[in-house]
């Protein structure tokens, strides 16, 4: 198993229990503990957790809004879809992110990539989400662009017109989009108008368009547009996703990923 992914497997770990144990999380990655202590030396490093004696606890800084935030629906399908949306972002790349729980679980994914070799950025990072923008601060491989705003209570979203003077300045190698819905006619949605704006910015200066959903949002519409289906470029989803909304896009031109 490569490091990168003992981490994050680490940080689900964490993040479901609160605290982890060097000689559990051993057993439960088919790893030495000798290897487990090192990961998290590691991981404390970059300040995605706090080492104890025999383990490790979640770190206040990196984790406490987050884990406040996260959503229990669904959680195994998104860390699954947020897995496989990370795999797609090169490194060196520069990648918008907006906010909602899975685009949170992308954006953890990439925070545990390893530091380039020598050091440097892995990855510049332009988001909206001050929970994103919170949790990614600390990583000392990812830059970290904050557009201005004002934020939204129920999505942590920055939105208004102070978005779009910052993203229309920008240009992105790709942008990971959290829906409320996404409909082979009717495109990416999310149930504000102010948000789907904000999103929309993001996704206009972007080269590459992920969508990222799970299988209960295909298929449906919500109130306002972010985005067109033309737009968009990969969506990822979960195995439930149903064939024949899958072929609708897929006829579409867009590429499919079921995780």
């Amino acid at each position: 198993m490569a490091a990168h992914t003992r981490w994050a497997r680490l940080l689900e770990i964490l993040s479901d229990q609160g605290h982890l144990d060097v000689l559990d999380a051993a057993e439960r990655l088919g790893c030495s503990a000798a290897t487990v202590r090192r990961d998290l030396d590691e991981l404390a490093r970059q300040n995605l957790l706090t080492r104890t004696r025999g383990g490790a606890v979640v770190s206040s800084v990196a984790y406490d809004l987050p884990l406040r935030y996260k959503a229990a629906r669904k959680a195994d399908e998104k860390q699954r879809i947020a897995r496989a949306a990370a795999e797609l972002i090169p490194s060196g790349s520069t990648v918008g992110i907006n906010g909602g729980t899975t685009a949170s679980e992308v954006a953890r994914e990439l925070a545990v990539r390893p530091e380039p070799p020598g050091g440097g950025t892995a990855l510049t990072v332009v988001t909206n989400a001050i929970n994103i923008a919170n949790e990614l601060a600390v990583r000392p491989q990812v830059k970290i662009v904050v557009t201005g705003g004002v934020a939204r209570p129920n999505s942590y979203e920055l939105v208004g017109p102070l978005v779009d003077s910052v993203l229309r300045t920008l240009a992105l190698d790709y942008t990971i989009l959290g829906v409320d819905a996404v409909h082979p006619r009717f495109g990416a949605a999310t149930h504000d108008e102010s948000e789907a704006g904000a999103n929309r910015a993001l996704a206009e200066c972007a080269n590459t368009v992920v969508v990222v959903a799970d299988s209960a949002k295909l298929g449906r519409r919500a109130f306002a547009q972010v985005c067109g289906t033309g737009a968009v470029s990969i969506l990822v989803t979960d195995r439930d996703a149903p064939d024949d909304v899958v072929e609708e896009f897929t006829a579409l031109g867009v590429d499919v990923r079921r995780v």
